[in-house]
């Protein structure tokens, strides 16, 4: 009878221990604080509140939801990759919807002029090359310019295990790539909100100032399958786990499933015909990728739909070899990296965040040295990271 006691304590421990709830869904911590204060929210679709979009929830709960402000694939998340995103009125609510990824790229002095407070609720995946953490380093400058105060309602980082990659270099500074972080920076939006203001990075060394609502029960190791998917080509659970060793296919003549239905699962070109078994063939999508790389071409490679992820996680690193091995599979390597061929095509350099590891793939250097050549920045950054956790490892 005792050991059954035991077993139950024990039991009942590890399910309180793996239901994470995140910081929206704890609404008793923080509706009171938003009562009588115009509020602005810069949310998507993956803003809920139960099963509910955060917007419609907080309305309903006496919160005056004066603004909507609209990241990159739009407040309803149905706008392509890239694609710029309209101001409009939301037809459900009647708020005004401002959009940051178009002409204005962070709240105006206007924006703010009758709000007293913006929260932050949007689901990240834990990758540099992601925009959503330059949308919040944004809207931080602006808060901080503009004295208002910023509430982040925090989400788990599905990739939190994982810190691995080349640091940024300051020389390629872009859309894909604004901080001094590794690919995966293995933070959850309000420790990386903290990063950006306990190391100084926003403009003119500026603090915002926080208020954030933790995730409760969650460690950076969990599991964590995203209850909606983040955005369009990020629509599984497989995606968005490979997405940190993928991304970067993006600035080479291999598609990464754009145009498909499994997008950052597949990896082919058509040259690689003859060379491996597996093949797709990328389409226009609405709303997904309109005019992806190779369209309606048969690209032949690898298929991930079935990588383990129990693996993948126990690695705990970004894969290096799929480039590896379809660089040294691809017949003409001079045109594996070449930009002119095709406007779907990124910047290598970019999106890697560094000018050597284009170099090294070509030079055929090994997993092991290209490893080598990311010290000692990434231990560096994994001790900086340190200061600025709010969950166990």
């Amino acid at each position: 009878m005792r050991s059954l006691i035991v077993c139950l304590i024990v039991g009942c421990a590890f399910l309180a221990k793996a239901q994470i709830i995140t910081g929206a869904d704890q609404t008793e911590t923080y509706v009171p604080y938003l009562k009588g204060k115009r509020v602005a929210l810069v949310v998507n679709q993956t803003s809920i509140i139960g099963k509910k979009a955060s917007v419609d929830s907080l309305l309903s709960l006496g919160v005056k939801v004066v603004r909507i402000f609209g990241p990159e694939h739009g407040f309803r998340g149905n706008a392509s990759n890239g694609a710029k995103v309209a101001d409009a009125i939301d037809e459900k609510t009647g708020v005004q919807v401002l959009s940051l990824y178009g002409k204005r790229k962070k709240p105006l002095a206007e924006d703010l002029a009758d709000i007293d407070l913006v929260v932050y609720d949007i689901q990240d995946v834990g990758a540099r090359f992601y925009t959503y953490i330059n949308t919040l380093h944004r809207v931080m400058e602006s808060c901080a310019e503009h004295k208002k105060e910023l509430m982040i309602l925090d989400r788990p980082n599905p990739n939190g295990y994982l810190v691995d990659g080349p640091i940024l270099e300051d020389d390629l500074h872009s859309g894909i790539g604004m901080h001094r972080i590794p690919i995966a920076h293995g933070m959850t939006i309000a420790e990386f909100a903290q990063m950006l203001n306990g190391e100084g990075w926003l403009e003119n060394k500026r603090t915002c100032q926080l208020k954030i609502i933790k995730v409760a029960n969650y460690s950076h190791d969990q599991p964590y399958e995203l209850p909606v998917f983040p955005s369009p080509n990020l629509n599984s659970q497989q995606s968005i786990l490979l997405y940190p060793s993928i991304c970067w296919f993006e600035g080479t003549i291999i598609s990464q499933g754009r145009g498909t239905y499994m997008p950052f699962t597949v990896l082919g070109a058509p040259a690689l015909k003859g060379q491996y078994a597996f093949s797709f063939r990328p389409v226009s999508i609405p709303g997904m990728s309109e005019t992806p790389l190779h369209q309606n071409q048969d690209c032949y490679g690898l298929d991930l739909r079935k990588v383990d992820l129990r693996s993948l996680r126990a690695k705990g690193q970004l894969n290096l070899q799929w480039i590896l091995e379809l660089y040294k599979a691809y017949p003409d390597k001079a045109r594996f990296f070449d930009r002119s061929q095709s406007a779907q095509m990124g910047d290598f350099d970019k999106l890697a965040g560094n000018r050597n590891l284009r170099q090294q793939i070509i030079d055929g250097k090994s997993e092991a040295e290209i490893r080598q050549s990311w010290e000692p920045g990434l231990t560096t950054f994994r001790q900086l990271r340190k200061k600025y956790l709010l969950y166990p490892q």
